[in-house]
Parts: structure tokens; C-alpha cells; sequence
């Protein structure tokens, strides 16, 4: 895998791997942040972050601004993705880390993966307006900085800025989760696709959030297993979607699979999102954190 890339004036052996802080998992307005690529960097650093990956959802557009001004501000920088990915019919994420943007394979792949993502809206907006509420597509484009990736997130910012409901989280609850008027199902990529797509380009595997799959224990060992069985190396342990006991599973989960951990904020937006880039405990020293592999610490 290429090596990420190193803060300004650091060695590998300068850091611990269990006390640097890593923040590998984030997004910008290029998916569905609110802040530009070189904002949520900047961001990043004023919080401490030592090392950060961008993973924004099934697009890579934003690394190389990112890259840039984690260079210029001499912090480390992981480039990154968020593969979403269809299994059992849960959507489940895959981050990509290490990753070459460059690569036609994984491109070629995430412009498939994005294809659906318009219709879908456009399902959404018709689901919508028979609940009452029109012109949500319209609404929901201004808060896509790339229309391409438009998402429920831009949706529910949109119903909030009506006047809907009071927050996100609040319009996920009421309208966009299975069974609520405005949600609609989509296929993504297959696991086998989104893996190989990841290692094509370089990069290492991780299951993002586990916890938040609604899928049932013997479904999770399956998945488990053929995560392990198609070359996967992590497991995000440490995620703000994770409470205390979860992320105490997903320890022994990750020891059970012999993986390595991983830990990211799933920032999306100052006004938000529930975790601050930067700001999550480390890992428990039960488990080996993923980018120790790299050489950090």
C-alpha cells in the first residue's frame, strides 16, 4: 500500500500509535459535509489531529486539495473513501484508506457506485411531496455541493431549514429511515466489488460504524466472514456512532477476527455532527490500531 503521508519534520518513530492522534474518517462538502476539502483540514489541525484521512462517500475528488493543505500545514494525511455497499439489503460502509486516487479501477468503480444516487433523490422528492412536502428536491440540490452525491443528508438539512423539524437527526427519525414516507432503498456496490476496488488502488479495508448495521448475529458473523475471506484488514472501533459498550464488542470482535482497529470521528459538520474531528478516546490498547502497520509508532 502506498505510505501515507508523513507530517512535515516527523519520523515514523516519533509517534506512539496508541497516543497519536488519528482521525480516520471524515467528510466535506464534496460528499455530504459542509465544509470544503481544505476547511475540514484546516479544521483537523486546529483540534490537534496528527494524521487524517478524508473519506468522503464514493468519491475521491477532494484528496488532492486536502493532501495539499495537510502538506502545507505539516500534518499527516491518509487519503481516503467511504464505499457504500449493498448486503443482506443493509447498506454497510467500507472505508478505503491508503488508497491512490488515481486509479482508473477504483474510479471506474465509484462512478457506478455514484450512477443511482440522482434517481434515488428524485424517488425521494416524490415520496416526499405525497407526505405534504414539495419542491424537496429542488431544496435538498442547494445543499449538494456535487449534485452527483446528493444524499438524505441534504434532504433532512433542507427540512430543517423549512421548518420541518428542528434537526438531522430529527427528519432521519420521522422521514428517512426504512418505513418513514420519504425513505427509499437503493443497491450499491457488491462487498466483493468495493474490496477489490480498494486493494487495486493500494489501500486497506475497513468496516465503518459496525455497530449501526441492523443486521442479526448470525448475519454478522457471515459478514464478518467474508470480509475476512475477501482480504480485509479493519475494524472502525473507536467511531462516535459507537457507545461504550459497543465499542467494547467490537473489541473483541476485531481480536476474535485478528484485525486491526481503527478510529475516526465521522465528522460531517460543525453544527451536526457529535464528534469533533480529533476529539475521540484512543484505542483500547486491546487491540492494534491499523495504521501501526504504516510505520506510525
Amino acid at each position: 500500500m502506498p505510505v501515507p503521508m508523513l507530517p512535515r519534520d516527523r519520523q515514523a518513530s516519533d509517534f506512539d500509535p496508541y497516543t497519536v492522534n488519528v482521525d480516520l474518517h471524515c467528510h466535506s462538502v464534496i460528499s455530504d459535509g459542509t465544509l470544503t476539502p481544505a476547511a475540514v483540514v484546516e479544521r483537523a489541525y486546529a483540534q490537534g489531529v496528527e494524521w487524517l484521512a478524508l473519506t468522503d462517500h464514493d468519491e475521491v475528488a477532494g484528496l488532492p486539495v486536502a493532501m495539499s493543505r495537510a502538506q502545507e500545514l505539516g500534518m499527516g494525511f491518509v487519503p481516503g473513501v467511504e464505499i457504500s455497499v449493498t448486503w443482506a439489503n443493509e447498506t454497510v460502509h467500507i472505508l478505503g484508506l491508503g488508497i491512490n486516487p488515481d486509479d482508473p479501477v477504483l474510479n471506474q468503480g465509484l462512478i457506478r457506485t455514484r450512477g443511482g444516487r440522482d434517481q434515488r433523490a428524485q424517488e425521494m422528492s416524490q415520496a416526499l411531496s405525497k407526505a405534504g412536502i414539495t419542491n424537496a428536491y429542488e431544496g435538498a440540490l442547494k445543499y449538494a455541493g456535487n449534485p452527483a452525491l446528493i444524499s438524505r443528508a441534504h434532504f433532512a438539512r433542507y427540512l430543517v431549514e423549512i421548518g420541518i423539524c428542528d434537526s438531522v437527526s430529527e427528519v432521519f427519525g420521522r422521514y428517512l429511515v426504512e418505513g418513514k414516507p420519504g425513505f427509499v432503498p437503493h443497491r450499491w456496490a457488491r462487498l466483493p466489488d468495493a474490496l477489490g476496488w480498494i486493494q487495486q488502488a493500494g489501500g486497506v479495508a475497513v468496516v465503518a460504524h459496525p455497530a449501526r448495521y441492523r443486521l442479526t448475529a448470525l448475519e454478522r458473523s457471515a459478514f464478518f466472514d467474508e470480509f475476512v475471506e475477501l482480504g480485509g484488514r479493519g475494524i472502525e472501533v473507536m467511531t462516535s456512532a459507537h457507545s461504550p459498550q459497543e465499542i467494547a464488542e467490537y473489541v473483541l470482535i476485531t481480536r476474535h477476527y485478528g484485525l486491526k482497529a481503527s478510529r475516526g470521528s465521522d465528522f460531517h459538520c460543525p453544527d451536526e455532527s457529535h464528534t469533533e474531528l480529533g476529539s475521540l478516546p484512543p484505542l483500547p490498547d486491546a487491540v492494534e490500531p491499523i495504521w501501526a502497520e504504516w510505520g506510525i509508532g
